[in-house]
């Protein structure tokens, strides 16, 4: 019987190499959401959330903590929504919001995902 079935909550947690960054991930997967933290160092300095909507294509998403104007977390957690079709809560903590760097991050949780379906 997994946590989830008991009412409980799945915890994940992985790291990358990614370039020079050294990231940590920390992954909650609740009944029908995933909280996902991305980061160097710990901190909560950001949060934003995603989710599918039957009247449109793109997720609906927002930013709820942290920098309005810094992309980097609400663009992935709307991916991620996307993906997985559930509410997608991420904490992005990293410095380097690059595009290109946000989608190394996004792969490597990608490539976690597929290796460990059961804990997204």
């Amino acid at each position: 019987l997994d946590g989830l079935a008991a009412g409980g909550i799945v915890v994940h947690d992985f790291s990358g190499q990614l370039g020079e960054q050294l990231v940590h991930f920390h992954a909650m997967r609740l009944r029908d959401s995933l909280f996902l933290w991305v980061g160097a160092a710990p901190a909560l300095a950001s949060l934003a959330v995603a989710m599918c909507s039957p009247r449109d294509s793109v997720p609906v998403s927002a930013s709820l903590l942290g920098d309005p104007s810094d992309p980097a977390g609400v663009s992935l957690a709307r991916r991620l929504a996307s993906k997985t079709k559930k509410q997608i809560f991420v904490s992005y903590n990293l410095q380097n919001t690059d595009s290109n760097f946000s989608l190394l991050i996004e792969n490597r949780i990608k490539e976690e995902m597929m290796a460990f379906p059961e804990k997204f």
